[in-house]
Order: structure tokens, then sequence, then C-alpha cells
């Protein structure tokens, strides 16, 4: 079967960073960074994305590129044929259906919020009917499961195009209007009244409220920011070209997703602290009851200004959500395409379809399904935790065990310095955080989230 690559680098970069850049880092940063004080955190949090992000982001694309196969076939071929590490390539197609099956749900949520801006539904709303509407919404049996329907329909269909007409295309487009819906959002939230307060919380730090939970907390974030583990960017660079720069796309990815979640940061803090009364650690219901408050309330006497920056800030966490849910739905693809002949329309058209499945039981677990539990867990904070809590660190951990112990060193340097043409620098650098740094933290991130969870 012919393999398709992307058709250029730029294409193939923007891609691998939509496919890292998602809701993540719009909302899961600005909370994590609110919580744990600001800028100490944020900090803390960019150096462990430079040594902990970038090299297991290059390990997986290392792992695609050599392969050129899909995840599924990547490790067992590698490994010289050894059966253990076929589980390791399956384990990542099962966790793209689960993990798309309820990142659908809140992707969903957005898309409808995006809707009611469209149609200036917050207008004139008080702060107890943000949060009503928004319990309401999410408990309702029909509603959630139709714009999670849409999200997915949407990736089905980009990704059925195929690589290059699909998912090169569909970055292209979405990445660049990804950035100037941040541009705008960025200058608007800076215009504001307590922007300063926002800004200095952002960049001002205090070391003194750091302790080993902000430190583990930022590690978590780092890794979990670019989705490493899943492997969605390991089926993406089996699509990339023999002449890429693996350590410098590595690099360029990681910039992105982390200039991402700094402007996302100076959207969401500079409109938080324009209110008395609200603090940054707002958890979850920041993006959907915090925020529409926030726009209408200090945008009260401009309900023009209110009602577009409402839209844009909820059109750029569709955004997000698509680009990053695309290459979720790729890995199950890319197995059925590769490993059973199906073409991509039919293999796209199969894994919506358990999608969408899926994604109603995890849409069901808050109304109606509310009650049933696996392991005292609805289906969606079931799902969560088998992704975020299990497979993505274990993920982590055995990509780094594979190609530092198991994969001969030779084949290592010959995908990061493409046969020679390339000069390496930082190879004994990378070599040694695959081998001991990166497991080691991750074995802490690990730690750290069961001890939370006990």
């Amino acid at each position: 079967m012919a393999k398709e690559n992307f058709g250029s680098k730029i294409g193939a970069i923007l891609a691998a960073a939509g496919s890292a850049v998602g809701l993540g880092n719009i909302w899961r940063f600005p909370t994590e960074t609110g919580e744990h004080g600001g800028a100490a955190f944020l900090l803390i949090y960019v150096a462990f994305m430079l040594l902990l992000g970038v090299p297991i982001m290059v390990s997986e694309f290392v792992i695609g590129r050599h392969s050129q196969r899909s995840v599924s076939d990547s490790f067992y071929m590698m490994s010289g044929g050894k059966r253990a590490w076929r589980l390791m390539g399956l384990i990542p197609v099962v966790a793209g259906f689960l993990v798309l099956s309820y990142y659908a749900v809140v992707a969903g949520w957005t898309l409808y919020y995006a809707f009611t801006s469209g149609i200036n539904g917050f207008a004139g709303k008080t702060p107890e009917q943000f949060v009503d509407d928004f319990n309401s919404f999410i408990s309702d049996p029909v509603q959630p499961i139709i714009w999670m329907v849409a999200i997915l329909i949407i990736n089905g269909l980009i990704v059925a195009l195929g690589v290059q007409r699909g998912i090169e295309r569909g970055a292209k487009i979405m990445m660049p209007m990804l950035f100037v819906f941040i541009v705008i959002l960025v200058g608007c939230s800076l215009s504001l009244p307590g922007a300063a307060d926002g800004f200095s919380f952002m960049f001002k730090p205090d070391f003194s409220k750091v302790d080993h939970g902000i430190v583990l907390s930022a590690m978590g974030q780092a890794f979990f920011s670019l989705s490493v583990g899943l492997c969605c960017l390991c089926t993406y660079a089996c699509y990339f070209r023999k002449d890429a720069n693996l350590m410098k796309d590595a690099l360029s990815v990681g910039c992105i997703d982390t200039m991402v979640a700094i402007f996302s940061g100076l959207i969401i803090f500079p409109a938080v602290f324009s209110i008395q009364g609200l603090t940054p650690g707002q958890g979850p219901s920041l993006v959907f009851v915090t925020l529409p408050n926030v726009f209408q309330h200090v945008f009260g006497g401009m309900p023009l200004v209110a009602y577009l920056f409402s839209l844009v800030f909820y059109l750029l966490l569709v955004m997000a959500a698509l680009t990053s849910s695309i290459s979720m739905l790729e890995m199950a693809v890319a197995y059925f395409h590769e490993n059973h002949g199906m073409n991509r329309r039919t293999a796209s058209g199969i894994s919506t379809v358990v999608c969408i499945v899926l994604g109603a039981a995890c849409s069901l677990s808050f109304g109606l399904w509310s009650d049933v539990k696996l392991f005292d867990m609805g289906f969606f904070d079931l799902f969560d935790f088998i992704v975020c809590k299990l497979i993505m660190p274990i993920g982590g951990l055995l990509i780094c065990i594979f190609l530092g112990w198991v994969v001969d060193e030779q084949v290592l340097k010959d995908e990061l310095t493409n046969y020679g043409r390339l000069r390496t620098p930082y190879y004994p650098v990378y070599r040694f955080i695959i081998r001991y740094f990166a497991p080691i933290c991750i074995a802490l991130i690990f730690a750290n989230e069961l001890f939370r969870l006990a």
C-alpha cells in the first residue's frame, strides 16, 4: 500500500503542533497556573517542557519516521519482532478511542458555547444563570451528544480525505486561524482595567510558594500538554519526509505549544483580575461559567465588544479542540487502513461511529447515567483516569525504555542525523535524558497522581 507523506515541512510542523495544541493549553494550563501561584509555576513548566516534553516528542518522531508504519506495528518492527512490544503498539490505538470519546464531549461543549455566543445568547445573564445554564446543558440527555457528534463528524471528514488533502490542509487553515484569534484576544484582554495584575501574576514569580507539589504539577503539565505517551505524534511522524530535522521540528512544536499556553494565560488572567472577588484558580468551571460572566460584566457598557470577545474566544477553543482531536482519530484510522486494508473513508467512518457510541456514554454520565459507576467513577471520569493517569505516563515511560535500552543506538543516531547529513551536538544530552532523567521524572509524575487519588 503506497505511503502518503506530508507535502511540505511547514505542513508537517503545523500538523504536529495542532496535535499538541489543544484544550489542555487553553483550559488546563491557566487552571494549573492559577491554582499553583502563577509565574513560578510557569518558569518550572517551561524548564520541564524543554527537559522532558521535547525529548520524548523527539523519541515519538524517531519511532514513527523510522518504522513508516502505524503505531500498532512500529514498536514490534523496531524491536526485531519481539511480541511483548506488539502490545505496546496496540495500547495507543485503544487509548485513541478512549481519549477522543471523552475529549469530544468537552469539544462539543466549546462548539455549543461558540454557537451560543454567535446568537448573542450570553447577553444580560446573571452569574447564577451562567451556572444554571451550564449544569442544565451538560446534564441534558440529547443536546451535548448532538454537539459532540458534530465535532466527531468534522474530524471524520478531515481524516477521510487523507494526509495531505485532509490533515495537512486542515492544519494549514486552522492553525493560522487559531493564532489570529489568540492575538486578537490577547490585545483586548491586556487593555482591560485589571490587566496589570493579571500580567504580574503571570510573570512576577514568588518562589516562596514553590513546594514539591508545584514542581510535580508543572512537570505533569509539561508532559500532558504535548500529549506525549499517547503516540499521536508517533503516528504523524510516519508521514514525515526523510529530510525532516526531527530535533528542530520537535523544538518548533514545543515552542508553539508553550507560546499558545502562555498567550492563553494572557487572555484569561487579565480578564479574571478585572473583576474584584474572582481568583485565577477557578478550576474547569473557569472556561464555561466564570469567563462568560466576565466577558459580559467587563464589557457591559459595550455590548458589541462583549459579543465579539466571547465569540472569538469560543471559536479559539473549537479550533484547538479540532486540531488536537484529529490526531487522536488518525491513530485508529491508520491502524484499520494499514493493518486491515480498509480505505481511509471506511476506516474513518467505523472509527467515528465507535467514538460516537463511547462519547455518548461519557456525555450521559453527567446526567441520565450519573448513577452508573465503574470503580466509583462515571464513564467520563473513568476514561480520563485510564488515559491520563495510566496510559500516558506508562506509555511515555515505555517509549523512553524502548529507545534508550531496546532499539539499537545506531538507529537512533541515523534518524536524528538523517544518516549523517545533520550535526546533532545535543545528542549526548538527549540520550542521557531518555535513558535516565525522563524515566525518573515520569515515575514521579505517576506516583504523585496515584498518591493524590489515594
